[in-house]
């Protein structure tokens, strides 16, 4: 039998990514705050000598939820279904080369990310602005922030197409080391729990292959802790990339109602007045943070990272498994391979 639809994967992986993104989306924001350049003089309880986080860290936690929303489907389609193909196209002409599948992996999930980064980056920068906006007393707490943010990306006309998609070498320079590293470590550490639980060792019956000799339920699992473990130390490796990247998406912002970040943008006069948003390269804006705070300050947020990447993967990749296996079986397609997709 043939292996599940486009469909199936685009249907699997935008529902798993959807209940991933409302699940973990407060720690997202947290570390979006945490690593803009003005978190302490922000977000910091002026009262208090120990430089605590006042409330005002805490307060609009989904602020930008529903661009998120929007690209979900979208973006996680666009790298499931590119990953599947890529990673058919190698296994097919790569193994009788003797390509290493470990290599295969990384390749596919290389390819699918810089598709899914075309989809996300407008998203991602508006999402980022979202969450820095400071709301509290201004009249717009029914608004949605995600519009907001969108308006003052916008705001002048002029360089709109370029704001909206600042940081996508960053955002590619993150996700590319991020899922190479993920991604064969989670197949590795996936077909090794798979091995030592002896899954279908018994058999299932004629002509029944051991993945459909596995539940639901212990397919998430594995999938779900094996995905877990590799997110999470391929999140801690990038987060200097992730702190660019979050420096750059947000100088994209205007600096009227985002308060952090301020001095990362670099406002230019015009004829008329308004601004001209200028660009910097992710180069720049490192030496900028290693001359602020030192290497450390290249890793701001990398626990807050672990943490939500290892509840994330493992939520996202175990709830995509199911959902794939479920819909497969409801339609009578096999799985022809033991591997994630």
């Amino acid at each position: 039998m043939s292996r599940p639809s486009n469909l199936d994967v685009m249907l699997a992986g935008g529902g798993a990514a959807f209940i991933v993104d409302l699940i973990i989306y407060p720690l997202d924001t947290l570390k979006t705050r945490q690593q803009s350049r003005d978190f302490l003089k922000t977000f910091a309880d002026p009262h208090t000598k120990t430089k605590l986080p006042s409330r005002h860290l805490f307060q609009g936690l989904y602020q930008g939820i529903g661009i998120v929303i929007l690209a979900t489907l979208p973006a996680a389609g666009t790298f499931f279904t590119t990953y599947e193909a890529v990673k058919s196209f190698l296994g097919r002409h790569g193994t009788p080369l003797g390509l290493p599948q470990p290599l295969v992996h990384s390749g596919a999930s290389a390819i699918a990310e810089c598709a899914s980064c075309l989809v996300l980056t407008p998203s991602e920068v508006i999402k980022q602005n979202a969450q820095m906006l400071q709301r509290s007393g201004s009249g717009r707490e029914g608004r949605s922030a995600s519009l907001e943010a969108l308006k003052q990306l916008t705001r002048g006309g002029s360089g709109a197409g370029r704001k909206l998609l600042s940081g996508y070498t960053a955002l590619v320079a993150r996700n590319l080391p991020f899922t190479a590293i993920q991604f064969p470590i989670f197949e590795n550490l996936r077909g090794r729990m798979w091995r030592r639980r002896g899954a279908g060792s018994e058999g299932g019956g004629a002509g029944q292959t051991e993945a459909e000799t596995r539940g639901l339920l212990e397919t998430g699992v594995v999938t779900g802790t094996s995905a877990g473990l590799a997110g999470s130390f391929a999140a801690v490796v990038t987060t200097p990339m992730d702190v660019v990247k979050t420096r750059l998406m947000l100088a994209a912002g205007s600096d009227r109602d985002v308060k952090q970040g301020a001095h990362d943008r670099m406002p230019t006069p015009q004829a008329q007045g308004a601004r001209k948003y200028n660009a910097r390269g992710g180069l720049a804006v490192a030496r900028e943070v290693v001359a602020e705070r030192g290497v450390s300050g290249l890793f701001r947020g990398a626990v807050l990272r672990a943490v939500w990447t290892a509840v994330g993967s493992g939520l996202y990749l175990g709830t995509y498994e199911v959902a794939k296996v479920w819909l497969g079986r409801r339609k009578g397609v096999r799985s022809e391979d033991g591997s994630f997709l």
